[in-house]
């Protein structure tokens, strides 16, 4: 995964995750990657210095299950407000998500699990997705 930082041509700045550069490249080129300010589909990397974090105690003294730094308790806090605010329909993301931007199920916030391959299909379809910076809660220790 790769985070870059973004701005539309309305000078709106935001920052989004990309399983590699090639996806953005890829999103951006089908005019998928739009700001969430203003929509516009015009977005642009911006210039940006490499994330170099200070060493920090070993991992017994931090528990992954308490989030220690500024970015970890952020990513906790995104993962609770989407666990609460969407369903979650495990593998079946990819045809679910298919059948509700064909209308044939009702609209609503969902997430799960695709294949690389099944994601790439949906985002050539036009179907809007995003990856998540973290495993769902099945899949941790």
């Amino acid at each position: 995964m790769i985070r870059y930082d973004l701005k539309c041509d309305q000078g709106h700045g935001f920052d989004s995750w990309f399983q590699s550069a090639a996806a953005f490249d890829r999103l951006a080129a089908a005019g998928q990657m739009v700001c969430p300010a203003c929509g516009s589909a015009r977005v642009e990397k911006q210039l940006m210095a490499p994330a170099v974090t200070p060493a920090r105690a070993p991992a017994a003294d931090h528990p992954l299950s308490t989030p220690s730094t500024p970015q970890e308790q952020m990513l906790a806090r995104l993962r609770r407000e989407l666990e609460e605010k969407s369903e979650y329909v495990g593998m079946g993301f990819a045809a679910e998500a298919r059948r509700m931007h064909e209308g044939e199920t009702p609209e609503r916030a969902i997430h799960g699990e695709a294949r690389l391959e099944e994601a790439r299909q949906l985002i050539e379809d036009g179907i809007p997705v995003a990856p998540l910076p973290f495993l769902p809660a099945r899949k941790t220790n």
